[in-house]
């Protein structure tokens, strides 16, 4: 039994706890507000730090094994052919049969095979395009998507790229107008392509964007196109931006890039 004597336990003031929950809260918001900061700074800033040595040092190798392929020796002359023993006659097509066209060779997955330079984009702006549309790939470039064509090739030659993140490749790609040029490099020629249509906001079902002759285009025949994607909104992936465009001009490596670009 308690002394009539003892000290009473002392309450706690209504505002001595009121102070505290404030304070607590405070420390909370600041602390997550930390951690935001610190986020946004990583996806604005290392990511972008990131994918700008990767690009380069894409840019780097393509351009080293360009060099090594040039500097190869011519291979010498073929052995004469032996005669091969006839071959038993090849039955003939059944009526109506159709010849199919073959498929175009594709690039080897997951690496660079070509430059791209888009003057609206900067005189600076340059960026290398690998074989695939991988998540890991597009850290490191423009993808190429698989099965679409070969660059210059007929058909579509079909090109993604981050809008945001890692490098920001195509951060303005709504500048894009009809009348741009986009000029890809390969190891032995340049390749202008002028946009005919764009920016297309759709939707990310819509695939039929980047088939031979592709859907919602001003192509209704069979060319040599070029198309670009990208996500929108700026900061999401709900949708898609699309242009296309259409092969104007080739010329040899040897010739120097095009006029208008900058060497």
């Amino acid at each position: 039994m308690r002394s009539p004597w003892s000290p009473r336990p002392r309450r706690a003031r209504p505002d001595a706890v009121l102070r505290l929950v404030v304070r607590t809260f405070s420390e909370a918001c600041l602390t997550v507000g930390t951690l935001i900061v610190l986020f946004v700074a990583y996806v604005l800033l290392w990511t972008g730090v990131k994918a700008d040595r990767a690009m380069d040092g894409e840019l780097a190798r393509l351009r080293d094994s360009w060099s090594a392929a040039a500097r190869a020796p011519a291979p010498g002359p073929a052995p004469a052919p032996v005669p091969a023993p006839a071959a038993s006659p090849t039955p003939a097509a059944s009526p109506g049969a159709e010849a199919l066209p073959e498929a175009p060779a594709g690039y080897p997955a997951g690496r660079a095979f070509a430059e791209m330079y888009v003057p609206r984009f900067g005189a600076d702006w340059h960026k290398p395009v690998l074989e695939g549309t991988g998540t890991e790939l597009l850290k490191k470039g423009l993808g190429h998507y698989a099965g679409t064509a070969r660059l210059g090739a007929a058909g579509n030659f079909s090109v993604a790229g981050h809008r945001r993140t890692y490098g920001d490749p195509f951060k303005d790609f709504p500048e894009l107008r009809p009348g741009d040029a986009v000029i890809l490099k390969d190891a032995t020629s340049w390749y202008t392509y002028t946009v005919r249509a764009g920016p297309l906001r759709i939707l990310p079902t819509e695939t039929g964007v980047v088939d031979p002759v592709p859907d919602r285009s001003p192509f209704t025949a069979p060319g040599r196109y070029l198309t670009l994607t990208t996500c929108d909104p700026e900061w999401g992936h709900s949708h898609r931006l699309v242009v296309w465009a259409e092969l104007t001009g080739t010329r040899p490596v040897a010739r120097g890039g095009p006029e208008g670009l900058r060497s």
